[in-house]
């Protein structure tokens, strides 16, 4: 894997590799498709056998829409009936972590605007999510990760540990570890 991608899989996602959040999502761009796609496959041989898996939701020939995900963290999630229930009004029907996957991509593609029922996909509160939907993002107590709409103290809090995380891991990796190193396993 280039140590671009590394970069900014550590940059992006440090709270996910440290198993603290259920997943990161960012864009990454390129030059060379096939080549991206050969540094996706041996990055996820490598990083599944600890529970992280890596996935370009969306591409073109310049940039992807990569998705870092925990899947028994993802699996957790979508368990729950508060999750659930605002998957199935966007046409979620398979309770299935891959099933899933595949509705948000097609959502990706069919949608004029960003389908924001994937803030459940990155582990955000359904809560917040649902009343982002409600509220098309205006009105929230406050802006973090993610916009809040309830519990504010505790989301403060976890900010606070991901700015944390992401402060250590980047220091680490550019002491020398590498992302395999830093990926806690499962």
């Amino acid at each position: 894997m280039s140590k671009s991608l590394e970069l900014q899989i550590v940059s992006e996602c440090a709270p996910t590799l440290a198993g603290i959040k259920t997943a990161n999502l960012f864009n990454y761009k390129y030059s060379d498709k096939e080549a991206f796609i050969l540094e996706l496959d041996s990055a996820n041989e490598e990083l599944n056998k600890k529970g992280l898996y890596i996935k370009a939701l969306r591409s073109s020939d310049t940039s992807a829409l990569i998705y870092v995900y925990r899947r028994n963290l993802l699996f957790k999630d979508l368990n729950k009936d508060e999750v659930w229930n605002i998957l199935t009004e966007y046409g979620y029907t398979i309770r299935n972590v891959d099933e899933s996957i595949k509705r948000l991509e097609q959502r990706l593609g069919e949608s004029v605007c960003f389908p924001h029922e994937i803030g459940l996909f990155l582990g955000y509160p359904a809560e917040d999510v649902k009343e982002f939907i409600a509220n098309k993002g205006q009105n929230c107590k406050c802006c973090g990760v993610w916009k809040v709409y309830s519990n504010e103290q505790e989301s403060v809090r976890t900010f606070e540990r991901f700015k944390k995380c992401s402060m250590v891991y980047q220091k680490v990796f550019t002491g020398g570890r590498t992302l395999n190193q830093l990926t806690v396993n499962a």
